[in-house]
């Protein structure tokens, strides 16, 4: 019996082991699942949680339930990966050899590496919302928040869900408004980029509607340490900002298993041919989602079309055939704006976000690159699709490919 293990059951993880447990051969393979713990977080959910939109428990299930019979889901934490020896070696000092292994392990925000960050006022007067303690917290602060300068810092790229940050100032936005506040709040959204967003037409857009909403935009703003007692964040170029709420973005970093087990870049991101994805230090190690290095955003539309890509290059490597270089970077993500509207954007490694209708040419329903309502229902729609369609590793009708019918320069 072959043994195939992916390391990780989070989003990448859980769709490739029930991609794989229909695929493979399972009198020849088995498929093994490992993660740290048993509850898997729908990490687009964290968002809403801090507006009160979505409940802690509305967005976390065993992961067990979300995995089929045949895959073996092993709750344990990973010392290390022996890559040169073909195995895992646990926490517990237990090692799982591998003929095939699939790196899923996701990526981690690291706050404490941030000077002040972490110190007396975190979580009193410094927050972040991309876990869920921070996101619960944040909404318990916000629930009684009188006012003043709410400051979203992001501290350095890459980060989980590139859009995220852009979304909660506009719900920040529609927030204070719906509470009769907006005049008692100034907000400022600070970015180490140069614009509102890493695409020249979507930054023009969102830069414009960050306008339009007057929410202050600070570019090239790369955080260097945070002054807890003054309230104040320093960049690097010697500029600072005041606050009186923080919402931090903090530094991410690929998992400590990547880094202590040599298999990493400097930031713990596993390096990966942006195609193929195989692993570029050993031929049977591939990976997906956010534990890469890709150029590509790390956002779960991300990682669904990589496993389309992943699955036939795994079967591919299994039965002895060239690979094929299939993925173009192809990200698909809903950005809310507030007041009951989001935008759509659609883009790959080359081809920026454009306006135009999605996923049918010329009809929709969804408006890409402009707000819109049916936007909106679509991005709250998609927590149904994630539980019950994604994660299953079922076929959905948008191909791994990003298509240009219905776009417009």
């Amino acid at each position: 019996m072959k043994k195939l293990v992916i390391l990780g059951a989070g989003t990448a993880g859980t769709m490739m082991a029930n991609k794989l447990a229909r695929a493979l051969d399972l009198a020849q393979w088995s498929v093994t699942v490992l993660d740290q713990d048993g509850t898997h977080l729908y990490q687009p959910g964290l968002l809403f949680l801090p507006f009160g939109m979505y409940r802690a428990q509305e967005i976390q299930r065993p992961r067990s339930i979300l995995l089929p019979p045949e895959v073996e889901l092993v709750i344990s934490a990973v010392e290390r990966v022996e890559p040169d020896k073909n195995r895992v070696v646990l926490e517990s000092g237990e090692t799982l050899d591998y003929d095939l292994l699939i790196v899923a392990t996701g990526t981690r925000t690291a706050p404490e590496e941030t000077p002040g960050m972490t110190e007396h006022a975190w979580r009193k007067s410094i927050f972040d919302f991309y876990t869920l303690g921070g996101a619960d917290a944040l909404g318990r602060h916000l629930a009684d928040w009188e006012g003043g300068r709410l400051v979203l810092n992001v501290a350095e790229m890459p980060i989980k869900c590139p859009v995220a940050p852009l979304e909660f100032v506009f719900l920040a936005d529609a927030f204070f408004t719906e509470r009769g506040m907006r005049d008692k709040v100034e907000i400022v959204y600070a970015t180490p980029l140069d614009a509102a967003f890493t695409k020249p037409k979507a930054s023009a857009a969102l830069g414009d509607l960050l306008s339009s909403r007057n929410i202050t935009l600070q570019t090239d703003f790369v955080l260097e340490r945070v002054d807890p007692d003054a309230r104040v964040i320093h960049s690097y170029d010697g500029s600072s900002l005041a606050f009186d709420l923080l919402v931090t973005i903090p530094l991410h970093h690929g998992m400590q298993v990547i880094e202590k087990s040599g298999m990493g870049n400097a930031m713990g991101f596993l390096p990966t041919d942006k195609h193929s994805l195989q692993s570029k230090g050993w031929e049977n190690v591939f990976a997906l989602g956010d534990a890469t290095d890709l150029p590509s955003s790390k956002a779960g539309s991300v990682a669904h079309f990589q496993s389309e890509v992943l699955l036939e290059n795994v079967l591919r490597f299994i039965d002895g055939r060239p690979l094929v270089s299939d993925f173009d970077g192809h990200a698909n993500c809903f950005i809310e704006t507030g007041h009951g509207k989001a935008i759509l954007i659609d883009f790959n490694y080359t081809t920026e976000p454009l306006p135009g209708k999605f996923p049918l040419p010329g009809f929709g329903p969804f408006t890409l690159l402009g707000e819109s309502h049916a936007n909106h229902w679509g991005k709250l729609g998609f927590r149904w699709v994630y539980w019950h369609l994604l994660l299953k590793g079922e076929e959905l009708p948008i191909d791994h490919r990003m298509a240009m019918a219905g776009k417009w320069s």
